[in-house]
């Protein structure tokens, strides 16, 4: 509005920023923007010409006593454990909290008067897809809507909204630095191992992701695992339980693909293609258990359930080839995401491998029955191997990606799967950037084959 006052929530405070990426360099502006002084830092010296360029005030804050007011530090750097990054043990050093975005976010919210409501999301799989799919929801239902956070834009890039809904995905590191911002809604979808050395061990990465439901109005709680089961009594406000696979009292839950609450069924799921399997059904009912307590119809959760298109990289289908399905499911970098997708398709050639995650894929063996042919690429391909030799699964070690997509066309036209299957059950970081490169590099190959066209 012309003449109005400036908005400055944080004038006055002195902020350090370390870590200039994705989250970093447009937190430590916006936070500028927003009155507060801000010293900006980062290891990679590119990132700090690019600060420096932008007019941020560019200094080494390890390296010196810590005189600022609180730590933004970004999230793949840690504070604690395994070994806290020198700006981090200044600022304990000085009783400093160390915060993330997320937290700015919502006390410049609170300050500006908005009246939207905050969704946290979080959980060890699917997180990303359940935030993009209430996301879509809201906005197919005319809803005004932003989303970001661990998915997308960074939280400090949203704009403030006045009203409607903000979702957010939160991952563990973004917790364990959230000190007082709250949400309105959460949920936790399932929880398994992962991140461990940074959290002292799989209690502590639970605790983490109990965080998030701290002063919720909502809580959405998976049922379909025992450790989130566990987290009943960290819940607050109204207890909303979701399941893909069996019914759940005051819940939302999904039986043989019917997805359903206590007043009677909301959709059939074979209706909503990019929502195939039972991990998909209980992101779906999150998503809706969440929608309806933001005010949606069960038929405009249905409607936008039905036009849902899917995430990149998520058991996306990249197209068709010599009468063959390719599943481009490269977000999968441990076993417990694979599981999902092999759970999915009945039979399958199966491209795996890259740099290894703890326990490899042992979990995996009850769902080798699904596998007609394993192909192996990447750092872990003996390891691989050798599991899958020992449970008698047929496998072939190509090593690299563009070798693994013809030599899966073969197995999959001897063996008479319909289905090739990207699930690495693996990190990316031996021959890509990240699980997005691999998986932009599959969907390339694979529209590169002859006979090929885009999946319906």
């Amino acid at each position: 509005m012309s003449g109005a006052a400036p908005f400055l929530p944080f004038e006055g405070r002195r902020v350090a920023v370390v870590g200039l990426g994705k989250a970093g360099l447009p937190a430590a502006l916006r936070l500028r923007e927003w009155g507060a002084e801000v010293i900006a830092w980062d290891d990679a010296e590119p990132r700090r010409a690019e600060a420096a360029a932008a007019g941020l005030s560019v200094r080494d804050v390890g390296a010196e006593a810590f005189p600022y007011d609180a730590l933004l530090l970004s999230p793949g750097i840690p504070h604690r454990l395994p070994k806290p990054h020198p700006a981090a043990a200044r600022a304990a050093a000085a009783k400093a909290p160390v915060l993330c975005d997320v937290e700015f976010l919502l006390l410049a919210l609170r300050a500006s008067g908005s009246k939207a409501k905050v969704v946290g999301i979080t959980g060890t799989n699917g997180k990303s897809t359940t935030t993009a799919l209430l996301h879509h929801l809201l906005a197919a239902a005319g809803r005004p809507a932003e989303v970001g956070g661990n998915l997308g834009p960074a939280a400090l890039s949203l704009p403030l909204i006045a009203e409607g809904t903000m979702v957010l995905e939160m991952s563990s590191y973004s917790l364990d630095r959230l000190e007082t911002g709250r949400f309105d809604m959460a949920a936790m979808l399932n929880l398994s191992p992962d991140h461990l050395d940074r959290h002292g061990g799989f209690e502590g990465y639970v605790a983490t992701k109990a965080r998030i439901f701290r002063g919720v109005e909502v809580s959405v709680l998976g049922m379909d695992d025992t450790a989130s089961r566990s987290l009943e009594p960290w819940t607050q406000g109204r207890l909303v339980r979701i399941s893909g696979q069996r019914r759940q009292r005051h819940g939302v839950w999904a039986e043989a693909g019917l997805l359903q609450d206590e007043a009677g069924p909301i959709l059939d799921l074979a209706g909503a293609p990019a929502l195939a399997g039972e991990h998909n059904a209980q992101n779906a009912a999150a998503a809706v258990a969440l929608a309806l307590a933001l005010g949606l119809s069960r038929e405009e959760a249905a409607a936008g359930l039905r036009s849902f298109p899917g995430l990149p990289h998520r058991q996306e289908r990249v197209g068709e080839a010599g009468g063959v399905l390719w599943i481009n499911d490269s977000k999968a970098t441990n076993a417990d995401s694979t599981r999902w997708a092999l759970a999915t398709w009945p039979k399958v050639v199966w491209i795996a491998g890259g740099v290894p995650k703890e326990g490899g894929i042992e979990p995996l063996v009850p769902l080798f029955g699904h596998v007609a042919k394993a192909v192996l690429i990447g750092r872990c391909a003996p390891d691989f191997a050798a599991t899958l030799d020992a449970a008698g699964v047929a496998n072939e070690t190509v090593g690299t990606l563009a070798a693994a997509v013809p030599a899966a066309l073969a197995a999959a036209r001897q063996a008479g799967a319909p289905v090739v299957l990207l699930s690495p059950s693996a990190a990316s970081f031996d021959q890509f950037t990240g699980f997005e490169a691999r998986g932009d590099a599959f969907r390339a190959l694979v529209r590169s084959l002859p006979d090929q066209g885009e999946a319906g």
